[in-house]
């Protein structure tokens, strides 16, 4: 078996991605654990999951687990990197894991895009727990944005829409809201008699703030009901993915190329119609495209263009081992 030339980890909030790959393309390991949560006092802990899947990848493709370095390259892509203060500590914290010579720390949203170009330019907006946006430019040039939620101009994703659900549910059912069918369909999908006892539930703690995300498909079904609360929802929704695309496009020199926009997080790549078509209306013209493989992808496919360049027999490889194999749960 050919030895690991990229230690691959895309690292999101509700989960976490670790791949070993070969040079050849081939895919040696792949697991997932729990989200990363890497802020303050819990740095510790979102570094010591990352090394439970590194161990668990390691053991996976049948290599030593007392060999150092796993491998050529890490290529590590982690949500809450958005700053530049924050991308330095978590690349000390990486490197300090001495799981290869050369690393690469970055926000998630760039193995999206990796993962959904064969091209190394594009734009990325991720729609997952919360929202961002990244664009690479043919110069190579970056557009980027602090991503912070609403205080740095944010609007969307699974928590933000969740609680804009209960917000206007809960208006209705006190009488400060118009009507609107979300509130009979709020109190039904967490069992309580009314939405009021589901804001309690959620401030007292006996339902957790991540049961929120409960909340988007509820929002697309009632939506596609014709709802004019829920469609005003996801229609605003849709020109928030426009307008980010849009000013990332704004912000790069293209040299009149065509521009891809990958879409990618669990609220976009639901493919809700009445969204897709929101969205497309917003950016006219442009090559929109939901991605259809794990952010993991990306991630290896970074490491493998770092190391040389990755031919279109690696890439072709690469993608496929990753379409027929499932993660190994930690």
């Amino acid at each position: 078996m050919t030895g690991p030339a990229v230690l691959a980890i895309d690292a999101g909030n509700s989960k976490t991605d670790v791949a070993l790959v070969a040079g050849s393309g081939e895919l040696l390991a792949w697991v997932r654990g729990g989200g990363f949560q890497p802020h303050g006092a819990k740095l510790p802990a979102a570094i010591g999951l990352l090394a439970d899947l590194v161990a668990a990848a390691v053991r996976q493709a049948g290599l030593n687990p007392a060999r150092k370095p796993e491998a050529q390259r890490v290529s590590a892509f982690l949500a809450h990197c958005d700053l530049p203060i924050e991308q330095e500590i978590l690349q000390r914290a990486v490197e300090a894991q001495k799981w290869a010579p050369a690393v690469t720390v970055d926000n998630d949203t760039f193995a999206i895009l990796r993962a959904g170009v064969d091209v190394p330019y594009g734009v990325a907006v991720v729609c997952g727990g919360g929202m961002n946006c990244v664009a690479r430019g043919p110069d190579g040039r970056v557009a980027r944005w602090p991503a912070l939620g609403r205080r740095s101009g944010d609007w969307g994703g699974g928590e933000w829409l969740g609680e804009e659900v209960l917000w206007w549910a809960v208006r209705d059912e006190d009488g400060r809201g118009p009507r609107t069918l979300l509130r009979e369909a709020v109190a039904r999908r967490y069992g309580m008699a009314d939405v009021a006892s589901v804001c309690v539930g959620f401030h007292l703690g006996h339902l957790p703030e991540e049961r929120l995300h409960e909340l988007v498909p509820v929002l697309f079904e009632v939506a596609g009901r014709g709802d004019a609360v829920a469609v005003s929802l996801v229609e605003r929704l849709g020109d928030e993915v426009a307008a980010w695309a849009g000013a990332a496009i704004g912000r790069l020199d293209w040299d009149g190329v065509s521009v891809p926009v990958v879409l990618g997080g669990g609220v976009l790549t639901g493919r809700d119609a009445r969204l897709m078509a929101r969205i497309g209306k917003g950016l006219p013209g442009v090559d929109v495209r939901v991605l259809d493989a794990p952010p993991i992808v990306g991630s290896a496919l970074h490491g493998l263009d770092r190391l040389g360049g990755t031919s279109e027999a690696v890439e072709r490889r690469l993608r496929a081992g990753f379409a027929t194999r499932r993660p190994s749960f930690l």
